[in-house]
């Protein structure tokens, strides 16, 4: 029996997650920690980062040490018409930290579905993605949203590329002011994005409002999966934000970030990316999400106030065994030392030194 109270937070994660998952038939994935470099620079523009830790192998290939777990995973998978593969992962990945501008390794746990994918699988990642948030704190808000609906919305200004990529970021940083001179400039007309950027609440509030700004298909998906939604035990929590974007050469349909309060960063991403299954010459649909469990180190109360209860110091070790043996069957931690290091945090000190003694 394993005595949860010795793990860290996010390897306590890591076991209920993975049973959460199993649950839902998502099957272990494990892979190397490396992969070709040209393989993620021909899709760059999916990753977070372009600066990659590159070496290279026996044979002169340069790899390169893994930024992202989806691409990995596409790359092997091979679906069958009306089949899905539904695989759950926790793997480490290395990427340029925001904070520290240094590479970083960071825990990842997710999953992902891949294959024939339909209103159920998309709704099943969203409901999972909540559970997941949910079995980390209570205190938590998933947002989604559907770029087929923003797509929409682009496609009716006859938007260049450029123009996309730029309201994109100024949508998904809620920057009205520089979102309206984007669209002044380009001549278009600046009320049907900058809408997008007050977009936030409610899912049935959300729908009301884009039925009246871009009816389209996108949107009678998100209504479905809405419905499916209003069953879900966390439904309340689940609500409707377009901040919530992706690359849309890479990603379509529905995106979704989590939050977990006491964290200042996004704890979970994901969403659809048919455009990547299709741009590697994959047939079918995908949908995952990834949760960066590292950040679970700024959840306050996370950190035990001491490393040990007892620190012993001794200096004869014959005397050091039955006193350590006494004290841990006592349910208690020990740490024998000949000296108190400098950084140990304790609870009690037991001297059995011979010094010690004479006093």
């Amino acid at each position: 029996m394993i005595d949860s109270s010795i793990l860290k937070p996010e390897e306590r994660a890591v076991f209920a997650l993975r049973q959460l998952y199993r649950r839902y038939g998502y099957l272990p994935y494990k892979m190397s920690k490396f992969e070709e470099f040209e393989y993620y620079i021909a899709n760059k523009d999916f990753l977070l980062s372009d600066r990659f830790i590159t070496f290279n192998d026996i044979g002169g290939r340069l790899l390169a040490l893994k930024p992202d777990v989806t691409l990995s995973i596409v790359k092997s998978r091979e679906a069958a018409p009306g089949c899905k593969q539904k695989v759950y992962y926790n793997e480490n990945i290395y990427r340029v930290s925001g904070s520290t501008h240094r590479f970083t390794e960071i825990m990842q746990t997710g999953l992902e579905c891949i294959g024939d994918i339909d209103l159920y699988d998309i709704y099943e990642a969203v409901s999972l993605a909540a559970q997941s948030l949910g079995l980390i704190s209570q205190d938590f808000i998933l947002q989604v949203s559907h770029l087929g609906i923003l797509a929409a919305a682009l496609d009716s200004l006859d938007a260049d590329a450029e123009f996309r990529q730029a309201a994109i970021g100024f949508i998904a940083g809620k920057n009205a002011h520089d979102l309206s001179r984007l669209c002044e400039d380009a001549g278009v007309d600046a009320e049907k994005l900058t809408g997008f950027i007050e977009i936030c609440g409610s899912r049935a509030d959300v729908i009301a409002r884009l039925e009246a700004m871009i009816p389209c298909s996108a949107l009678e998906e998100l209504k479905a999966l809405s419905a499916l939604l209003d069953g879900s035990p966390y439904s309340e929590k689940i609500i409707f934000d377009f901040s919530v974007v992706g690359n849309l050469n890479y990603y379509n349909g529905v995106v979704m970030g989590g939050f977990i309060q006491g964290i200042d960063q996004r704890l979970l991403s994901g969403g659809q990316y048919d455009k990547l299954m299709e741009k590697l010459g994959r047939s079918g649909g995908a949908i995952g999400f990834a949760l960066y469990l590292d950040l679970l180190e700024q959840l306050p109360g996370t950190r035990r106030g001491c490393d040990v209860d007892v620190l012993l110091l001794y200096d004869d070790p014959a005397a050091v065994p039955a006193a350590v043996e006494a004290l841990t069957a006592d349910g208690k931690t020990v740490s024998a030392q000949k000296a108190v290091p400098d950084r140990l945090r304790y609870r009690e000190v037991l001297d059995l030194r011979k010094e010690a003694a004479k006093c």
